[in-house]
C-alpha cells in the first residue's frame, strides 16, 4: 500500500511540479553562438535526482540554476527536505543506483528500507543551449524534464511547460507534506481502532496499552502480544505524529471504552493539527500547536471501522493476529 501510494502520489507531483511562469527569454538567450554545447543532460539530470535521493543539499544545488541555488539554500531546513523529498519521490534518504532497461534508456533508482522510486530517462531534445528530457515513473507518467546549458554545465529549469521555481514550490510542497502526514495520522487511528476492537473481540477484555497489539512470535498470539499492529505503531510512534491510548470508564467493568489520540512529533514540521478519536467513536480535529485535542474540539466524519462499540464492519484479520485466534481464559 505505501508503494502504491508513494508511487500515486509521485505521478501527481511530476504533474504539478512547478511553478506558474513560462521559460523566460533571457534563458533562451544564453550558451548561444558558436559554443559547443555537450548533449550530456541526462548525465546532469541523473546527477540532480541522485542527489536528492541522497538528500545532498549541496549535491543538488549544484544542478540549480544561480537564482534557484540561492533560493533553495535560503529556505528553511525542513522545506529544503521538501524540495530534496518530492523531487527524488523518496521520504526518506536512500541509496542511488544507476543502470539500462531494455529500450536502452538510463535508469535512476533511489532505494531506501521503505520503498524504491524509479526514473527512465530517455532521449532529449537539445535546441541551442537547452534540452529537454523525458523521464517515466513507475505507472508510466511521463514529464520533459527541462535544463539549460550555462557556465559550462546543465541546470534544471522545468518540467512539462513550466518553470522550475523554487521560491514558488517550496511552501506549497511543504503545505501538500502536512496534508499527506494529517491524512496518514487519520488513517492510523482508524487502524488502531480496528486492532483495539479485533483484540476486545478476541480476548473479551480491551488492551491495556498499544504494545499489546503489537507484534508475536510465529505460533505466539497472546494478550501480550496480540499480531494486530506494525511494530512502530506498537510503540505510537509512525509518520511523524505520536499516538496514545487509554481506557477510559474503568469504574464500570461492564463496559469499558478507550479513546485514541494523535499529536505532531515535530509541530509544524511533521503535521498542524491535533486528532482525537473519543469514546463515543467521533473523531475531532484542531490545530492546537502541538498539544492535545479534545472532545469540545470539531468532529470530522470518519471513515469506517472507526466506532470503538465494535459496530462497524472492520477488514478481515491477517492470519496469526488475536482477530483470528481464539480467546484465551
Amino acid at each position: 500500500m505505501k508503494h502504491a501510494k508513494r508511487n500515486a502520489r509521485g505521478r501527481a507531483a511530476l504533474l504539478a511540479l512547478a511553478g506558474w511562469l513560462l521559460i523566460p527569454a533571457s534563458l533562451l538567450a544564453q550558451d548561444q553562438g558558436d559554443v559547443q554545447v555537450p548533449e550530456d543532460a541526462p548525465a546532469a539530470l541523473s546527477a540532480a535526482l541522485s542527489a536528492a535521493c541522497r538528500q545532498d543539499e549541496a549535491g543538488f544545488s549544484k544542478y540549480l540554476t544561480k537564482d534557484n541555488a540561492a533560493a533553495f539554500q535560503g529556505l528553511p531546513t525542513d522545506q529544503r527536505k521538501a524540495v530534496l523529498r518530492r523531487f527524488s519521490l523518496s521520504d526518506d534518504p536512500g541509496k542511488p543506483l544507476r543502470t539500462d532497461d531494455l529500450k536502452g534508456r538510463s535508469v535512476l533508482r533511489c532505494e531506501n528500507s521503505a520503498a524504491t522510486s524509479e526514473f527512465h530517462l530517455g532521449k532529449p531534445r537539445v535546441d541551442e543551449n537547452l534540452a529537454f528530457v523525458p523521464v517515466e515513473i513507475a505507472g508510466g507518467t511521463i514529464a520533459d524534464f527541462g535544463l539549460v546549458h550555462q557556465s559550462g554545465s546543465w541546470k534544471l529549469i522545468s518540467v512539462g511547460l513550466v518553470v522550475f521555481d523554487i521560491n514558488q514550490l517550496a511552501s506549497r510542497w511543504a503545505q501538500q507534506e502536512l496534508d499527506d502526514r494529517e491524512s496518514a495520522a487519520l488513517q492510523i487511528l482508524q487502524e488502531l481502532s480496528t486492532a483495539v476492537e479485533s483484540y476486545r473481540r478476541a480476548f473479551g477484555t480491551l488492551p491495556n496499552s498499544l504494545a499489546e497489539l503489537g507484534p508475536a512470535p510465529k505460533n505466539e498470539v497472546s494478550p501480550e502480544q496480540a499480531n494486530l499492529i506494525s511494530a512502530d505503531m506498537a510503540v505510537g510512534a509512525v509518520g511523524g505524529y505520536k499516538y496514545r491510548y487509554l481506557v477510559v470508564n474503568q469504574s464500570d467493568p461492564d463496559s469499558p471504552s478507550y479513546q485514541l489520540s494523535a499529536i505532531p512529533s515535530i509541530y509544524g514540521q511533521t503535521g498542524k493539527r491535533s486528532f482525537l478519536f473519543d469514546p463515543t467513536g467521533k473523531l475531532h480535529a484542531i490545530d492546537r500547536h502541538g498539544e492535545p485535542a479534545n472532545s469540545d474540539d470539531p468532529i470530522i466524519p470518519a471513515g469506517p471501522a472507526t466506532t470503538s462499540d465494535g459496530a462497524s464492519s472492520a477488514p478481515p484479520a491477517n492470519p496469526g493476529s488475536a482477530a483470528s485466534a481464539k480467546p484465551q481464559d
